[in-house]
């Protein structure tokens, strides 16, 4: 399968502790497997549970590029937060950006304390419609939680984005990176993570 675009420029998006930097590397390990070049570069915020954190990769079939996306260059966003996605779009996206967002809110504590207002969901949804080329909104926290714990969204979200066929990889190719990444105890819950986030894209 080939590439749409090369680079293909993917930013996976979240804040500390969401498991983002593990969702990337899950993804660019399936790539490689399938001998594409993958450079992976993660910038991160305040760095703590809570600060900004963003895994930039870019992906060829020929060559290796510098790790950071130029500004306006996202092909694909995966959100792991809400608002996430609205400043990586703002910043990374064009009009044919595609963008998978989970859309549990987790709030920074200037929105918890009362010195910020975090935007409703709706506002979220209608500013990323219209700015992306496609979006797609998720619950993955929801189903994470229905498997036991927050811990599985970034799992659930790979799927999601296996779902949307944007990456030219088959189910079984991630299923092999999540079995390389989990083995053991771990393993059949994230695999069960992933089959539901392909289930909520399609």
């Amino acid at each position: 399968m080939s590439l749409s675009k090369d680079p293909l420029n993917l930013i996976i998006a979240g804040v500390g502790g969401q498991g983002n930097v593990l969702a990337s590397q899950l993804v660019g390990r399936a790539l490689v497997q399938e001998n594409f070049y993958v450079t992976i570069g993660d910038t991160y915020g305040a760095s703590q549970r809570g600060g900004a954190v963003m895994s930039h990769l870019r992906i060829s079939q020929d060559s290796q590029f510098s790790p950071l996306i130029p500004e306006g260059q996202a092909d694909i966003i995966v959100a792991l937060e809400p608002v996430e996605a609205l400043r990586v779009i703002a910043q990374y996206g064009n009009p044919s950006t595609s963008v998978v967002i989970n859309s549990r809110p987790i709030y920074p504590t200037a929105v918890t304390v009362g010195d910020a207002e975090y935007p409703s969901m709706e506002k979220i949804k209608a500013t990323i419609r219209e700015l992306a080329q496609k979006s797609w909104f998720v619950d993955a926290t929801e189903i994470a939680l229905s498997l036991g714990s927050p811990i599985f969204t970034n799992i659930i979200m790979v799927g999601a984005l296996a779902g949307t066929r944007l990456l030219p990889l088959a189910k079984e190719i991630y299923e092999e990176a999540i079995r390389e990444s989990f083995p053991g105890a771990h393993l059949e819950v994230n695999l069960k993570a992933f089959a539901q986030g392909i289930g909520l894209i399609r």
